[in-house]
C-alpha cells in the first residue's frame, strides 16, 4: 500500500541535502506540479519553477498556470518561447524526432533560464510509465517521452527525479495530500499539443487543434457535471492531415479531419476507449466543424485501447 504522508516526509528531508538552486520544469501536468511543490518545501526559494510557452500548449493554460504558482506561493518564471519551437519544429513530421526536439529546446531554454537564476539542478516530473515507454538496453521503446529520450548527452544541469518510480495513481494521491490546484487535472503530454498535429506541427495547424481540444474537453466536462457520463482518464482532439469532400452550405469544402480521443485508464499502462455518449459525441463534431466551417469538414472518434494503441496518436 502507497504511504503518501511517508513519500512526501522522506522525499522532503532527501532534497534538503540538495545544496545551491534548482530550477523545474513545470508544465502544468500534475506530475511537474507534484514535483515542485515538494521541491518548494524542501528548499524553499532556492527552487525556480519555469514554465515556457511553447506554442504547444492548451487554450488558456499560460494564464492558469501564472494562477496556480501565486496560489502555491512559489518561485518561478514564464518564458514566452512560442516562435523559438516553431522555428524549431519547422519540418519535423516523425513523432519520434518532434519528441526528442521538444525536449533538446526545453532544455535549452532551462540552462538559459538555469544560468541567469544560478542553478545547478534541473528538477523534472518524470514518473515510472515515462521511462518505461522510452525503453532502455532492455525494453524496446513504445515512444521517447520528450523528458526522458528528449535530453541531451550532455548537459549543464545536474538532474533530480523525485517521482521516478511511481505510476500516475500514486501521484495523485501525491497531489491531493499537498493539495496542489492540478490534482484532478487530465494528463497532457510534455511535447504538448505538437504531437496531437500529425504531420508537421505548424502554428496554423496547431491552432486548430487547440481550438478543437478546447471545445472537447469543455463538452465532456460538461456533460460529466450534468450526470450524463463519467470523467474519463484523458480527453482530446487529434487533428489528422488528410483533407476530405465536404459540404459548407451548397459549397463544396475541402477541410482537414479531427478524432475525437477518450480512456479510462488506472496508471496509463494500459486503457480502454470511453463510451461516450452518441448525444455528446455529436454536440463536439457539431461545435467543431461550426467553429472551424473554413478548416475542418469531418469529426471522427477513436476507439482504440492500450494495447494495441497507445494513449497519444504519437
Amino acid at each position: 500500500m502507497f504511504d503518501a504522508d511517508e513519500f512526501i516526509e522522506e522525499q522532503i528531508a532527501e532534497l534538503k541535502k540538495v545544496e545551491g538552486k534548482a530550477v523545474v520544469g513545470c508544465s502544468g501536468g500534475v506530475d511537474s506540479t507534484v514535483s515542485t511543490s515538494i521541491f518548494g518545501k524542501a528548499i524553499g526559494d532556492r527552487l525556480l519553477a519555469i514554465y515556457v510557452d511553447t506554442g504547444y500548449m492548451r487554450k488558456g493554460e499560460t494564464e492558469m498556470m501564472d494562477d496556480y504558482f501565486k496560489e502555491m506561493k512559489i518561485n518561478h518564471r514564464i518564458i514566452h518561447a512560442k516562435e523559438e519551437f516553431y522555428e524549431a519544429m519547422k519540418g519535423v513530421i516523425d513523432p519520434e524526432e518532434k519528441r526528442k526536439t521538444i525536449g533538446n529546446k526545453f532544455i535549452e531554454v532551462f540552462e538559459r533560464e538555469a544560468k541567469k537564476f544560478g542553478a545547478d539542478y534541473l528538477v523534472q516530473g518524470t514518473i515510472a510509465p515515462d521511462w518505461i515507454e522510452s525503453g532502455d538496453e532492455v525494453r524496446e521503446t513504445i515512444k521517447s517521452h520528450h523528458n526522458v529520450g528528449g535530453l541531451p548527452e550532455k548537459m549543464d544541469l545536474e538532474l533530480i527525479e523525485p517521482l521516478r518510480d511511481l505510476y500516475k495513481d500514486e501521484v495523485r494521491v501525491l497531489a491531493r495530500k499537498l493539495n496542489v490546484p492540478s490534482a484532478e487535472k487530465q494528463p497532457f503530454p510534455g511535447p504538448g499539443l505538437s504531437i496531437r498535429v500529425m504531420g508537421e506541427a505548424t502554428p496554423e495547424r496547431t491552432e486548430i487543434v487547440r481550438e478543437a481540444c478546447a471545445i472537447t474537453e469543455e463538452e465532456i466536462d460538461n456533460a460529466v457535471e450534468d450526470g450524463l457520463m463519467e470523467r474519463p482518464w484523458q480527453y482530446f482532439a487529434v487533428l489528422i492531415p488528410i483533407k476530405t469532400v465536404g459540404v459548407q452550405g451548397d459549397k463544396r469544402a475541402y477541410g482537414y479531419t479531427i478524432a475525437i480521443r477518450a480512456v479510462s485508464s488506472l496508471d496509463a499502462m494500459s486503457a480502454r476507449f470511453s463510451h461516450i455518449p452518441l448525444e455528446i459525441l455529436e454536440n463536439i463534431s457539431t461545435r467543431i466543424t461550426n467553429v472551424m466551417k473554413d478548416k475542418v469538414n469531418r469529426v471522427v472518434y477513436d476507439i482504440t485501447n492500450k494495447p494495441p494503441g497507445t494513449i497519444e496518436w504519437e
